[in-house]
C-alpha cells in the first residue's frame, strides 16, 4: 500500500536537508480518509521523531485531513474509479511537505468566501482552506487547483534539541 520513494537530499525545495518521501493513493472514498491519515501521521511521527510536539503534529494532522477531504469529496466527487495521490516529506531538519492531488478539474482558491465573514459563518461548509492555511505556514495551490502543496516547518522542543 505505501511506498518509501526518495531517499536523499532535496534539490528544488526550500529545504537542502536529507529526507524521507512517501508517495501514496488513496480511493475516493471519504471512508478511506481517516485510515490513510492514521498511516501517514505514523510515518511522519517515524521520521519527525524529535521535532514532533503535541501540537505542532495536530496542526498537520488536521490540514492533511482538511485536504483529502477537500480532494476526495470535491475534487474527485468520491468516483471510485478516481484516486487522490499523496507525497509527504519530512526532512531531518523539521520541515514537513505535504502534496496532495486529485483527479478533478481543480477550482478556483481565490473565489473561496472567507468562513470568518457574516454571510458564510453559518454555512455547514467552507472552512477546510481557511484551517490549512491558518494551521500551516505555506499553502499553495497548482495545476488549476487540483494540487495543493502545504509546508510545516517543526521546532525542537526544549529539552530535546540532542536526540
Amino acid at each position: 500500500m505505501a511506498t518509501i520513494g526518495n531517499i536523499g537530499c532535496a534539490t528544488n525545495i526550500s529545504s537542502s536537508a536529507p529526507f524521507v518521501e512517501l508517495r501514496q493513493s488513496l480511493a475516493s472514498r471519504a471512508a478511506a480518509i481517516s485510515p490513510f491519515v492514521d498511516q501517514l501521521m505514523q510515518f511522519i511521527k517515524l521520521f519527525m521523531g524529535k521535532f514532533v510536539t503535541a501540537s505542532g503534529i495536530d496542526e498537520v494532522e488536521i490540514a492533511i485531513l482538511e485536504a483529502l477531504a477537500n480532494a476526495v469529496i470535491h475534487g474527485n466527487h468520491e468516483r471510485t474509479d478516481k484516486h487522490v495521490h499523496v507525497i509527504c516529506r519530512c526532512s531531518m531538519d523539521g520541515e514537513i511537505l505535504i502534496t496532495v492531488q486529485d483527479e478533478g478539474d481543480g477550482f478556483d482558491s481565490r473565489a473561496v468566501p472567507d468562513p470568518t465573514e457574516p454571510q458564510p459563518l453559518l454555512l455547514p461548509h467552507g472552512r477546510g482552506l481557511h484551517l490549512m492555511r491558518t494551521l500551516m505556514d505555506e499553502v499553495s495551490f497548482e495545476d488549476s487547483g487540483a494540487v495543493v502543496r502545504m509546508r510545516k516547518r517543526m521546532k525542537t522542543p526544549k529539552g530535546r534539541e540532542d536526540l
